[in-house]
């Protein structure tokens, strides 16, 4: 290239950079759903000698449908007509901004579309570029991607367990109002945990892979709100999941006159079973006999029949695939015989009669006990009221104990320091010459106490067979004094005028 053809070209860049020209860009296809609205976005160019003339007071945007290569004026922002199409341009004319919104759109806006610039002598319609809408019924079929450890992924390929998971639901951008929601749903049903980006119509469903996600379809609903009805649109993907078999609770051993045991096994790539006795493996035998049972393409069950006589014994079932290897133990024991079984219970029961009876005897011996300390408790305290009435008077004096008042031979009352015991005295048997009597100015009924006191026997106790010790027993006492008192001291006492029952207590001491 010599020096010539290089100015030249240089002056056209440079012609191209500082002149503009018109130009414009825009949405060139759109899809649009029936009933909602249609965004076209849009940004143009002019001549800079036009850019004066362009202002927001003057410039209008118009829009021209182009059928049957004839261009039909179906929208206008300053002056729209009943024919036009319902909308409004969003971005700023006056700074070639000519973004514009069609509302309630139908198939009738099925065309090409060509925006129109006006504004005071600038008159220039962009016929090098079209708007394509294309009015659809239905939304757009959804797209769901399979990423694992955030790699893209085809839908058939295996999924490892452990592995991190991200289904993605992307939808294309359509104007609606309320705007479309995305939501998720498996069969069978298990635990979501999904995260939207609302603005970018996209939502990521994040797990960990795990063998309960193997054959879960996964739906991804796209929902849109159009004149009080909804319009929905969804897809699906299948999970499959590889993972290291796992035992299931089932397996287990029952014994009747030969020992069953029965391994269930889970696994993806289905696993392979073996049976271990002893840690070797066994096989088909007169002593042993095995079966398997493919329950489905990734479940195993086998059962294993062994002879009572194979006791004492360990039995294991190992299952394995490419991912892994797990184990069950079985620990046989000997079967427990009937005669064993009845002897365990007889001695189950004689052991029962033992504790009641020793529970019965334990029972006894306390209740005895228990009766014994009363009467012992009983006999003490009537020791040491006996005791205490045999303790010798240091009064000689006759004394009289009525209503807790003691009445001395002389007449005065003293406080009684003794709680009351009573005692019957029957004074008919009293010799005239151990005791006299005087008599008693009036009578009316008193509660008393009778009580002896004595260091030893007199004769006259012994002329009335009295004992020393203090006789208790309630009687009744008519007297309100002495009115006469033998002068001997050896035997003194009060007599009531009645010889009845008196209620007393009589101090009676013998020199």
């Amino acid at each position: 290239m010599n020096t010539v053809e290089k100015t030249i070209l240089f002056s056209f860049l440079l012609r191209g950079v500082c002149c503009r020209d018109f130009s414009i860009s825009l949405t060139e296809k759109i899809e649009a759903l029936s009933g909602s609205c249609v965004i076209i976005k849009c940004t143009f160019e002019i001549e800079d000698e036009y850019n004066k003339g362009l202002s927001e007071s003057n410039a209008t945007g118009l829009w021209l449908k182009d059928k049957n290569d004839l261009k039909t004026q179906v929208f206008n922002s300053r002056d729209p007509k009943p024919n036009h199409f319902k909308g409004k341009i969003t971005g700023k004319l006056h700074e070639k901004n000519c973004t514009t919104i069609f509302y309630n759109v139908s198939s009738n806006h099925n065309s090409q579309y060509y925006f129109r610039i006006e504004s005071g002598a600038l008159k220039y319609t962009y016929t090098l570029k079209a708007s394509t809408i294309n009015v659809i019924e239905s939304p757009p079929k959804r797209t769901v991607k399979l990423y694992v450890e955030q790699k893209e992924v085809q839908d058939q390929e295996e999924v490892l367990e452990g592995s991190s998971v991200s289904l993605r639901c992307s939808a294309e951008t359509l104007c609606s109002s309320p705007p479309p929601t995305l939501t998720w749903s498996s069969t069978p049903r298990i635990p979501l945990n999904e995260s939207s980006r609302q603005q970018e119509l996209i939502s990521d469903l994040n797990f960990t892979a795990a063998h309960r996600h193997h054959r879960v379809t996964f739906t991804c609903t796209i929902t849109y709100q159009i004149l009080d009805k909804n319009k929905t649109a969804q897809d699906s993907i299948t999970l499959h999941v590889q993972y290291a078999p796992k035992i299931s609770p089932s397996s287990s051993c029952n014994r009747t006159d030969v020992i069953v045991c029965f391994c269930e096994f889970d696994g993806n790539p289905s696993p392979e079973l073996e049976w271990h006795l002893s840690g070797r493996p066994v096989t088909n035998s007169s002593d042993t006999f095995i079966s398997e049972e493919r329950l489905s393409s990734t479940v195993l069950r086998s059962s294993i029949t062994l002879h009572q006589s194979l006791t004492h014994t360990s039995l294991q079932c190992v299952s394995n695939n490419t991912h892994g290897t797990e184990r069950k133990l079985f620990q046989l024991l000997p079967p427990v015989s009937r005669s064993n079984h009845s002897s365990v219970m007889i001695g189950v029961a004689v052991a029962a009669v033992l504790v009641i009876m020793f529970c019965v005897i334990t029972w006894i011996c306390v209740r005895k006990k228990s009766m014994k300390l009363q009467q012992t408790r009983r006999e003490d305290a009537t020791r040491s009221i006996s005791t205490s009435d045999a303790i010798p008077c240091e009064n000689e004096e006759e004394s009289v104990y009525a209503n807790n008042v003691m009445m001395s031979s002389a007449g005065t009352a003293t406080e009684n320091p003794e709680s009351l015991i009573y005692s019957s005295i029957d004074f008919k048997n009293v010799t005239s010459e151990s005791q006299e009597f005087g008599n008693i100015s009036s009578l009316h009924a008193e509660y008393a106490v009778v009580k002896h006191c004595s260091g030893g026997v007199s004769k006259a106790e012994s002329s009335t067979g009295e004992s020393s010790r203090a006789i208790e027993a309630p009687v009744i006492v008519s007297a309100d004094g002495v009115t006469k008192q033998t002068e001997s001291k050896a035997s003194e006492e009060e007599l009531v005028t009645d010889s009845s029952q008196l209620y007393a207590r009589v101090n009676r001491r013998n020199p």
